[in-house]
């Protein structure tokens, strides 16, 4: 590809020109996994508690996010939801690619989430919940004490895995005209022809950004099981240390089952 003899020097030069578009990037990814935090905890209530309705509702929401290409996603409500608004008299044709763009990650990323919290929450021994009601607690100070901390520190990894996989995601936005760093990457490397400098410096920027949020959910988990006396090495009771392996080794069930899917 391209005209030009391949020239190190160039990977750098684009890599410093592509970090200015990289605001735009993150600011998608921290906006949808933002909103869609919010929206997969709507979601995974109703099939947390089991609501006939909301809960059917809620599982062809997923279906459909989780079973269509994002790339379909980003074509259907950037050209789709205009028109059926239109029906209703309401005019979206002056509003920005980027709303629509992060509209659609925002919907995306809540499906995964929402699985993330049914299946973190459902990994907590429901024992411990009938022990914290025996020991006088209501259902707000179960959750809060009990199944909150365990259920965070179960989710970390794979929420990792929802962002980063966000990230990767976005370089599909320059398809609706979005100037984020591959679309930068597109128009520098149309105007160059050096498209091998140009989206080796992408691939680096990709890697770098991903490994720093990797590394940084690795510390995040090991903080939250800070806590944890087998975790740490710091007990020898058998039956602690049975139990605490239990719990993981159920929490490592469902996170290979979220990684296949």
């Amino acid at each position: 590809m391209g005209q030009h003899q391949f020239e190190i020097a160039y990977v750098f030069e684009f890599f410093y020109r592509l970090l200015p578009s990289l605001k735009v990037t993150l600011l998608i990814v921290g906006s949808s996994i933002g909103i869609g935090t919010i929206i997969g905890l709507l979601v995974a209530l109703p099939q947390l508690y089991r609501i006939p309705v909301l809960r059917r509702l809620s599982q062809m929401y997923v279906s459909f996010f989780r079973g269509t290409p994002i790339l379909i996603q980003l074509f259907l409500f950037y050209y789709g939801v205009p028109e059926v608004l239109k029906l209703v008299y309401v005019d979206l044709t002056r509003t920005p690619a980027l709303f629509f763009v992060i509209l659609t990650y925002s919907l995306h990323s809540g499906a995964y989430i929402s699985e993330l919290i049914r299946g973190a929450v459902s990994a907590v021994d429901r024992g411990q919940v009938e022990a914290a009601y025996a020991v006088g607690m209501n259902g707000f100070q179960a959750f809060s004490r009990i199944v909150l901390p365990q259920a965070l520190s179960i989710s970390i990894p794979v929420f990792g895995n929802v962002v980063i996989g966000n990230l990767k995601d976005t370089s599909l936005a320059f398809t609706l005209g979005i100037l984020d760093i591959t679309g930068k990457a597109q128009t520098m490397g149309t105007l160059s022809q050096r498209f091998i400098e140009i989206y080796i410096s992408l691939a680096a920027l990709y890697f770098i950004i991903s490994f720093a949020l990797q590394k940084l959910f690795d510390r995040l988990e090991k903080r939250l099981l800070r806590h944890e006396p087998a975790a740490a090495g710091l007990t020898k009771d058998p039956l602690v240390k049975i139990s605490f392996l239990r719990k993981n080794l159920a929490a490592s069930k469902w996170r290979r089952k979220e990684a296949r899917l």
